[in-house]
């Protein structure tokens, strides 16, 4: 589900309750929603001014990021280069979310995959 990005914060006070809802409503399917960000073209002259950095495609990525697995918190990343040259990003879960969470993880990663192209994997940190 798709917000706009000014009522993104309004969003994810409720976010719990309205996924739980929509949940239910779609008998069981997961429910991911993401508030609508614009990537800019990188500026071609030698003004850099012209684009903030919120709107680079890395700080939209890592926001689409924070918004998928919203609210859980992220507690780790980790970019996996594989010999083929592909990358899997691997991003570390908090660990007191996960019975909440961890049903959803697949979905997460699919929901990563279609917005942004990268390869996404969860999981929680070891706990010593």
């Amino acid at each position: 589900m798709s917000v706009p990005f000014r009522l993104r914060k309004a969003f994810q006070k409720i976010q719990e309750r309205l996924v739980r809802e929509l949940e239910k409503k779609f008998s069981g399917k997961h429910v991911v929603v993401i508030a609508h960000r614009r990537i800019q073209k990188p500026p071609k002259s030698g003004f850099s001014l012209a684009r903030s950095r919120s709107r680079s495609l890395t700080a939209v990525h890592e926001a689409v990021l924070g918004d998928v697995v919203f609210p859980t918190e992220i507690v780790g990343k980790r970019t996996r280069f594989a010999a083929d040259g592909s990358r899997v990003l691997k991003v570390f879960l908090d660990a007191k979310d996960k019975q909440n969470t961890e049903a959803k993880l697949d979905t997460f990663s699919a929901a990563y995959k279609a917005l942004t192209g990268k390869d996404v994997f969860f999981e929680y940190p070891c706990q010593n």
